[in-house]
């Protein structure tokens, strides 16, 4: 089983041996995986019925089907979350996670990879009791993805934490890519308006001095 450069980074942070619910598990790819190495019983639900077809045949091709169970599902309901579980949520957007998270019962660790709006998320789940764990930042087929581990309990973030990641914000990969992407859009503002692109410049002096 060969996972995609995004689902290995997401497996790297599952922990072994317990309970996975994949929320959203599309093919099953990453069930699959974690119970072939890592020791993990999964339980892969989707909304989305041809999803879980492919993912029953991707199952049954490893023989698999008594270790990873398939739930047709929108979210956790109907799922009996346990404190040891591993919640995984990934490829959906953080107002469509948020949502699934405030309205059931959580573990006391959630891995999640947002497609949008990555300091919101870290706000809100923080603010659900949550610390932030471990953070993967990594480029795969030209799309930047951003992994996060949030382990239950309490931390004090700065403004910066939030808005970079207060692991990310140390990795010099990723305010490599931020600066550029920073810059990119600073080359498409107009001269003329002047007090936009200061705001970008003094982005970019931030990303750059690590400030």
């Amino acid at each position: 089983m060969i996972l995609s450069k995004r689902l290995q980074a997401v497996a790297t942070l599952v922990d072994i041996g317990v309970k996975v619910i994949d929320v959203g598990c599309d093919h099953a790819l990453l069930d699959i995986y974690l119970t072939l190495n890592n020791d993990n019983k999964c339980i892969a639900s989707d909304i989305n019925n041809n999803a879980l077809d492919m993912a029953k045949k991707n199952i049954d091709k490893y023989n698999l089907n008594s270790k990873i169970e398939i739930r047709l599902t929108d979210g956790l309901k109907g799922i009996d979350v346990e404190d040891t579980d591993n919640i995984v949520i990934s490829g959906m957007g953080t107002h469509t996670i948020l949502e699934i998270l405030k309205s059931h019962k959580l573990s006391n660790t959630l891995i999640i990879s947002s497609n949008n709006d990555i300091e919101l998320l870290r706000r809100e789940i923080v603010n659900m009791g949550y610390y932030i764990d471990s953070e993967i930042f990594i480029i795969d087929h030209g799309k930047s993805y951003i992994i996060i581990k949030f382990m239950k309990g309490g931390n004090e973030y700065k403004e910066k934490d939030y808005i970079l990641g207060p692991i990310l914000k140390n990795n010099v990969e990723y305010r490599k890519y931020l600066i550029k992407q920073q810059e990119k859009i600073l080359k498409k503002i107009p001269k003329k308006k002047i007090f936009i692109r200061l705001k970008y410049k003094i982005n970019i002096f931030k990303l750059k001095m690590n400030i």
